[in-house]
């Protein structure tokens, strides 16, 4: 079964015995979502008390190793490198106060000029891939499409962005960080990196979750960088000063520590856990934001809103 971490979650609650399932893999495990934390969080409960015969086997190209392998009592560390192609690290910095989109637009043509191949551009979200795409449109040659690709978009036109280019024609992918793992695009050779992503973060003070956009860890930048030589040598536009890589953070942050944990509570409660930091999780939820999900909780119970 290839599930996303929402639905194996969902399967351990329903089914904390796993019938039928001998090995669960963790995939890209250092995008560190809610609910992938959760999963194997529960994953290592089940094994612990059910089934001790459960294999557990995380992975991801760029992870802390050993404090995974220590989570997973002294787990064995394997590493591969694999094939990859040697890219070439450019570094084209963004004037102070252009919009990132005009500078993702300029290097996209920038590229198209100087470099064979089809690109592969990094925007923060959605707003920025259109506004990128409206700046591009009749400015390429016309042997070149421009693609969108984020999570919101229709099937078909997802298709389309990854859909290698018929003979002849080459294109501009312009993605979210839909596309920083897990995912080749035939004829990418050149990936153009604009250095920001867009992360939730909640506030406790209006209970809200809201994106906010923040620089790309060390570990986002080389997945980036590494789509341009999946298949072949290739480049890497980097829209910011090569110094300034060292201040990057090495790790995107957990989404435990910043998120909203009012379900993260009830889906506990679900599987009989009145604390969720008597769970494995290699980041305890903070203490802090445990109690406020629990006062929410509380607060809605008593006015009757919410009931399982």
């Amino acid at each position: 079964l290839v599930v996303t971490e929402g639905v194996l979650a969902r399967m351990i609650l329903d089914d904390a015995e796993l019938t039928g399932v001998s090995a669960i893999i963790f995939d890209e495990f250092h995008e560190r979502s809610l609910d992938g934390d959760f999963g194997l969080a529960l994953a290592l409960d089940v094994r612990a008390a059910l089934r001790p015969d459960l294999r557990l086997l995380v992975m991801s190209a760029t992870i802390d190793g050993a404090r995974v392998a220590t989570l997973l009592d002294g787990a064995e560390v394997v590493e591969s490198s694999g094939r990859s192609f040697p890219v070439e690290l450019r570094h084209v910095e963004r004037s102070a106060g252009q919009p990132v989109e005009e500078a993702v637009a300029a290097a996209c043509r920038l590229a198209l000029t100087e470099e064979g191949g089809s690109v592969l551009a990094f925007l923060p979200g959605q707003r920025e891939i259109e506004r990128a795409a409206d700046l591009l449109a009749g400015r390429v040659a016309a042997d070149v499409d421009i693609a969108p690709l984020y999570g919101g978009l229709d099937q078909r036109a997802q298709i389309a962005a990854i859909r290698p280019s018929p003979a002849g024609r080459r294109k501009v992918v312009l993605a979210t960080a839909i596309a920083e793992t897990s995912l080749t695009i035939e004829g990418v050779r050149v990936v153009v990196d604009c250095g920001l992503s867009r992360l939730p973060r909640f506030e406790p003070a209006t209970g809200l979750t809201r994106l906010e956009t923040v620089r790309v860890s060390r570990a986002s930048a080389d997945q980036r960088a590494g789509r341009a030589g999946r298949l072949e040598p290739g480049v890497a536009i980097r829209l910011w000063r090569a110094e300034q890589t060292a201040a990057l953070p090495a790790f995107t942050p957990p989404e435990i520590l910043d998120a909203d944990l009012s379900g993260l509570l009830l889906d506990c409660a679900s599987f009989g856990v009145a604390d969720p930091t008597t769970l494995r999780f290699l980041d305890p939820p903070p203490a802090a934001a445990v109690a406020e999900a629990s006062a929410l909780l509380h607060s809605l119970g008593a006015r009757g809103d919410y009931g399982r």
